[in-house]
């Protein structure tokens, strides 16, 4: 069961990312030059859209899934799984939003999968 925690926290972690980077973008970017209180309420009006909320609430989510995955497992086990929400993030990303895939990005997550496999084996 802890394997099932630690996937659906990784699932939700993603989840959220991918949601806030999508609806951010409809919003454009934060006025540069702005005064701060419009800052402030650029990201008010930001965080009161049903999607983010959604994005923010899938974290609170993951955090109940992690809490429980650490019942199961050492820390220094469990977190290196964490490192697979970036894989799927630049993954998913490339697919949904057209980012740009390079070869230092490719070695980066190559070097995080053969992390993550040396450390759950040792």
């Amino acid at each position: 069961m802890g394997y099932i925690y630690i996937l659906f926290t990784i699932l939700f972690t993603v989840y959220g990312q991918l949601i806030i980077k999508w609806r951010m973008g409809l919003k454009g970017q934060m006025p540069e030059n702005a005064e701060f209180l419009d800052k402030i309420w650029f990201m008010v009006n930001a965080f009161l859209d049903i999607w983010i909320i959604s994005g923010l609430a899938s974290a609170f989510l993951a955090s109940f899934c992690w809490a429980a995955a650490l019942t199961k497992f050492e820390l220094s086990y469990a977190y290196p799984f964490m490192s697979l929400s970036f894989v799927l993030v630049f993954a998913l990303s490339v697919i949904l939003f057209g980012e740009l895939v390079t070869y230092g990005k490719i070695i980066g997550l190559g070097l995080i999968i053969l992390g993550i496999v040396v450390l759950v084996k040792s």
